[in-house]
């Protein structure tokens, strides 16, 4: 499985900020041909990732979704919208999102459906919001995963979040941590009948990290069994700290 290695910059970077983060972070970038790196910008800025790298090996984004194609949705983007610049993933169910605008497992669920039915790749977030011992955490996270089973599974990825771990001040889930938790997913969606459960033959989906990840940690959090990649946050809005973790050795 290849080795993901992205970054979500929030509600940061104008159109020029990211223009100027890019022509950074691109040539920093050109000689890692061992894994895949993405960056999910805001809407506004996603046609400057499309200018910058395009015929780059790095893979561009957004950061959410409207569930539709088109329609009365006065101030929201859809998936043809973003197939159209060039996106690869996109990124939906993220916990701020589901805080700050009530989504449901329904609606990310259906996101995922319009990312997929315009030929891109759903990062689907997942993770509790207190920290809690493990198996109390198993049932919120099949609950987040449960409605994913009709999926295609070659363009999903999930990436665990865990509230606790993300924002200012928040340190990173321990290594240990991060690795049972994603072996807890596995097995969800591995399950018969469970979440995205498949045959043999399916294509095995990516879990990806994400909580406070940065350059001194990253190579722990890689070296967990089941770790597939990094989903880095504030960190990654340095792009030389960004590059870095993008060569993390494994």
């Amino acid at each position: 499985m290849t080795l993901l290695i992205g970054t979500s910059t929030k509600m940061n970077l104008t159109s020029t900020e990211a223009g100027a983060y890019l022509d950074v972070l691109r040539p920093l970038l050109d000689d890692v041909t061992d894994r895949e790196v993405f960056v999910l910008l805001p809407f506004t800025a996603i046609w400057v990732a499309r200018d910058r790298l395009t015929r780059s090996r790095i893979r561009w984004g957004a950061q959410d979704v409207h569930p539709d194609d088109a329609g009365a949705h006065t101030g929201d983007v859809s998936a043809p919208m973003l197939a159209d610049l060039g996106c690869s993933f996109v990124e939906v169910g993220h916990h701020e999102r589901r805080r700050d605008h009530d989504e449901t497992d329904e609606l990310v669920a259906a996101k995922v459906a319009a990312v997929q039915r315009w030929g891109m790749t759903a990062i689907v977030c997942v993770g509790e919001v207190e920290r809690r011992p493990l198996e109390d955490v198993g049932p919120q996270l099949e609950r987040q995963l449960r409605l994913l089973s009709d999926f295609d599974r070659s363009r999903l990825v999930v990436a665990y979040e865990p509230a606790w771990a993300i924002g200012v001040g928040a340190q990173a889930a321990s290594p240990p941590w991060v690795g049972q938790a994603h072996a807890a997913i596995r097995e969800l969606l591995a399950t018969p009948g469970g979440p995205a459960s498949s045959s043999s033959s399916s294509p095995a989906i990516p879990v990806i990290y994400g909580g406070s990840v940065d350059p001194n940690g990253a190579a722990a959090l890689l070296a967990e069994p089941g770790v597939d990649g990094l989903f880095v946050g504030r960190s990654a809005l340095d792009p030389r700290a960004f590059a870095a973790i993008a060569h993390t050795p494994i």
